[in-house]
């Protein structure tokens, strides 16, 4: 009938149009035009009408692993909640007692944002979700969501191997850590990045939520939304396994997780073949460092102390050695290695050893002369640095001599610099480190440099404050963005002297016979690498040391987070610094450089060759790409447990993130509970009306739209 009296109808109407007579033709082309008119305006919707959305938030999301799941989510359609500022704890008592409009929705003060207030929120239904501001300045106490014995169970001490030292027995490395970011919360937790969205959102509470002469304030509420909805539920081993099904017999799979993975960045100083096998004769020195970071929210992980300050000492020693002229004359090789996932229970470090006990790896763990970490030096107390060592393996006479003519070598090497070397002690276990994964394997002598003897240094460990500020970084004020680039601080200068102690140690330890003085690390490189991954990644240095394909890389602020995709920038950005600093520049076009095997002479097997973009040329805005030679590859840095399809496994890493669909925050004005019955009934009753008019209508259609018979016609 309708389709009918649609039909009907508008050929009635298009008759009518033409005879003079009926007044409802334009009205009906009126509301017609309107109708249409307000479909087309796009500019003005509803929802830009209702909803301020808030876009520079960092959401908690949901990590699984063998056994349990942590962080954060929302729930399908998002969670709602009326605004609450809780800046002292005395204004938690509204929101869990007093306030008569829940659930709520806190606006919580970073100072706040500890182990004890979050239980007490956990713990209750009147919490929909928070938003957390930045603490400014950095908790004073310190704040680290992790834990106090980080990677615990997936180290070398266990009740086979030193079980005095396991779960962190003889020392409790991170006492600050109070586990937060391993919890799992049922409701949404953002935090707010931008201090003027935090400032709208106050200024909407101030207006509207603040409580009048102790009663609750009136209708309209200033409310929030937040959306994380996760997919992935339980554990890693349910989520993998509804993965694994979904991708054997659904056409169109629903992956509900992934495997955090990525890449290790590793080089030689002696090139090798990266295809065949190092000779089982060939010793070769391993240095290592982590590359990653974490903390409670999602891609926030500046990392300054727990991996940046290590990793960017390792580039610059790499940069000081190959310097050195007679290096492809030295005894043993050395190899470069930035592991990634470290934070996560060691991905990148377990499955390097993996891939050496399978022979997927040019070298293998016999090949291995000795093992030096560089793990939070930045630090330094009293420009102390100590040297870690594992006294069960010491307790091998062959090992202890070898441990002690490396604890020598690295002694020596600081006499003359503003570094002294101390040992930790016999009884001291080593703290946790990268290093312990190849002792699971193998008996191998090593050290572990740090800032600490016991407990940590950094406060802020796996936390959104593990900032430049944390490692002293201070720049004059009005310096430009270039200026600051260039600028050497002294936490450089710091870094820089470390570097050179270690630099002149591996040349000793390498068979070098030479005076070590002229090795020299240089603080200007370390200024630019602490500004680049600390402060700003898109800067004139490594935009022109990268491959014109990847600049898309290059964010504002540095994140040091493993996640699922990879290469991830800092990846990236590893592998090319180290390419700049240790390789060469060759002569060769950009046809040759990108397909080095078709070049007779460019030894493909020893080398990788990289077209980068080039510095800027001074009289043009075009800029001069060269191509680079160096050694430097990637490995993976997948977990074997997803290799082995062992999400349960208790010997290697089992982390995956969950996916989800949407992440978003939004604030709009709340009406009452009996203002919505009264919209809702008035809505239902104007939807009967029209349908009943358009029933009747539709009914006399023919009546009411009939067109009227011309008098001068006859009929017949």
């Amino acid at each position: 009938a309708g389709r009918a009296w649609g039909s009907r109808g508008m050929e009635g109407a298009a008759g009518s149009c033409r005879a003079p007579l009926p007044a409802w033709c334009g009205l009906l082309r009126g509301l017609l035009l309107a109708v249409l008119a307000a479909g087309s305006c796009q500019g003005n919707s509803v929802e830009r009408k209702i909803y301020i959305p808030l876009n520079k938030t960092a959401p908690c999301v949901r990590l699984l692993n063998a056994t349990h799941q942590i962080g954060c989510q929302s729930s399908i359609s998002g969670d709602t909640g009326v605004i609450h500022v809780v800046e002292k704890e005395e204004d938690l008592n509204w929101v869990l007692a007093d306030g008569p409009h829940p659930p709520y929705m806190i606006l919580l003060d970073g100072s706040l944002f500890n182990r004890r207030v979050m239980l007490q929120l956990k713990g209750t239904s009147r919490v929909s979700g928070l938003a957390v501001t930045v603490a400014k300045p950095s908790p004073p106490q310190g704040f680290s969501p992790g834990l106090k014995c980080p990677n615990d169970g997936f180290g070398v001490y266990s009740k086979d191997y030193g079980p005095q030292f396991a779960h962190c027995n003889k020392t409790m490395w991170n006492p600050v850590g109070s586990g937060l970011s391993y919890e799992d919360f049922d409701f949404p937790i953002f935090l707010l990045e931008d201090a003027n969205e935090t400032q709208v959102i106050k200024q909407c509470y101030q207006d509207h939520n603040v409580p009048r002469d102790g009663s609750g304030p009136e209708y309209p509420l200033c409310a929030m939304q937040l959306f994380s909805h996760m997919h992935a539920v339980t554990s890693t081993v349910t989520c993998m396994r509804r993965s694994s099904l979904q991708s054997t017999f659904s056409i169109n799979p629903e992956v509900v997780c992934d495997p955090l993975l990525d890449y290790n960045v590793w080089s030689t100083l002696q090139p090798i073949n990266s295809s065949g096998k190092v000779d089982p004769e060939k010793e070769v020195i391993i240095v290592a460092t982590r590359i990653d970071s974490h903390s409670f929210f999602w891609n926030i992980a500046p990392g300054a102390e727990s991996a940046v300050s290590s990793f960017v000492t390792h580039l610059a020693a790499a940069e000081a050695l190959h310097k050195v002229s007679d290096v492809h004359l030295l005894q043993r090789n050395i190899m470069f290695t930035f592991f990634q996932g470290e934070t996560f229970d060691y991905i990148g470090s377990s499955r390097m050893v993996y891939d050496m006990e399978k022979d997927k790896f040019p070298l293998r763990l016999d090949n291995i002369h000795s093992f030096v970490e560089l793990n939070q030096v930045a630090l330094r107390n009293d420009s102390i640095l100590w040297m870690h060592t594992d006294p069960v393996s010491r307790m091998n006479e062959s090992v202890e001599v070898q441990v002690r003519n490396l604890l020598d070598i690295l002694s020596n090497s600081s006499v003359g610099a503003n570094v002294t070397l101390q040992e930790a002690g016999y009884s001291q276990p080593l703290p946790p480190s990268s290093f312990q994964r190849f002792l699971r394997a193998r008996h191998i002598p090593g050290v572990v440099l740090t800032d600490h003897k016991t407990a940590f240094q950094n406060r802020y460990y796996q936390s959104m404050y593990d900032t430049p500020e944390n490692i002293r970084m201070q720049y004059p004020e009005e310096l430009s963005p270039e200026e600051t680039l260039e600028y050497v601080t002294d936490t450089a200068k710091s870094l820089a002297e470390v570097a050179t102690v270690v630099a002149r140690a591996l040349y000793r330890l390498a068979g070098g016979a030479n005076n070590t003085s002229a090795i020299q690390a240089d603080p200007k490189t370390v200024s630019r690498m602490l500004y680049g991954f600390l402060i700003k990644m898109n800067n004139s240095w490594f935009q022109s040391i990268i491959k014109p394909d990847i600049k898309g890389i290059l964010g504002d602020v540095p994140q040091h987070y493993v996640a699922v995709s990879s290469p991830v920038n800092t990846t990236y950005l590893v592998q090319y610094v180290l390419a700049n600093l240790t390789g060469t520049v060759v002569n060769l076009t950009k046809e040759e450089c990108l397909n080095p095997d078709k070049t007779p002479s460019s030894e493909k097997e020893m080398y990788e060759y990289a077209w980068v973009q080039g510095s800027l040329d001074p009289n043009s805005t075009s800029r001069v790409p060269y191509c680079v030679r160096s050694t430097v590859h990637l490995s993976k840095a997948l977990s074997p447990a997803f290799e082995l399809r062992q999400w349960g496994s208790t010997e290697y890493s089992t982390w995956t993130e969950s996916r989800w669909k949407e992440i978003r925050a939004r604030i709009f004005l709340v009406a009452s509970k009996e203002l919505e019955i009264i919209t809702l009934v008035v809505g239902i009753a104007i939807l009967i009306f029209s349908l009943l008019a358009t029933y009747f209508i539709n009914a006399k259609a023919d009546v009411l739209f009939s067109i009227p018979r011309d008098p001068g016609a006859v009929a017949y």
